[in-house]
């Protein structure tokens, strides 16, 4: 399996990374970054590269993907509600847009618990984030969206956000609780890559909208 993936520099995307070095099943890496992530290995290339609204000078690269996993995001704290609908929408479908016309290549979106694909919720975030999974299922290729709950780093991956990067240190204490108290809202890094593994190969099959449990039974199957 050859796997493209953006956002590899953040907290999720770093989790997905390790599990697709890891996994003997996949071939070959290619991380769009905009700053090189800062160690090599065998299976994983780089592509540096600027606008995130614009890939089509670099589409060609995409032609033997079998799937793509898009883990870029942001809060929508702080930012202007059209800064945040560029880079949740506009980025998504940038990227989307660019991939091959293939029968069988798979997009995996990383969407959040609360998305409302209605688009006509009183919450600005999550009317975005139904846009992007609504226009993301309409495309010519397999999609599944996951929408986690909590996510607990694991193997070291860290937010690029100092502010979140001192709340998950605070509150790690927490997260076997919380696997107790309310297992339908908990998963991991880990998992999310394992899981996104694992419907790269249903071949279009199962449900396309995946919530913490389903992410997680996914990931069961696929541990190496």
């Amino acid at each position: 399996m050859n796997v493209l993936l953006f956002g590899a520099t953040g907290m999720i995307g770093q989790g997905v990374l390790r599990e697709c070095l890891l996994d003997d099943r996949v071939d070959s890496v290619l991380a769009v970054v905009r700053r090189p992530l800062g160690f090599s290995h065998p299976k994983l290339r780089e592509l540096v590269h600027r606008d995130f609204t614009d890939f089509s000078s670099v589409a060609g690269e995409f032609a033997d993907i079998d799937a793509c996993f898009f883990c870029l995001g942001v809060s929508s704290a702080g930012l202007s509600a059209e800064e945040y609908r560029r880079i949740t929408y506009d980025y998504t479908l940038a990227a989307a847009r660019a991939l091959p016309a293939r029968p069988g290549l798979t997009f995996t979106y990383v969407s959040g618990e609360g998305t409302d694909s209605t688009e006509r919720g009183r919450s600005a975030w999550a009317r975005v984030k139904g846009r992007t999974e609504n226009d993301l299922l309409a495309m010519p290729f397999h999609t599944y969206v996951f929408r986690p709950g909590y996510i607990h780093p694991l193997h070291g991956a860290r937010s690029r956000t100092p502010l979140y990067r001192r709340l998950y240190a605070a509150s790690s204490w927490l997260y076997p609780l919380l696997r107790r108290v309310a297992p339908k809202y908990v998963t991991t890094t880990e998992a999310l890559g394992r899981a996104m593994l694992a419907v790269a190969e249903r071949g279009g099959t199962g449900e396309h909208v995946l919530h913490s449990p389903e992410i997680n039974g996914a990931a069961a199957d696929r541990r190496p």
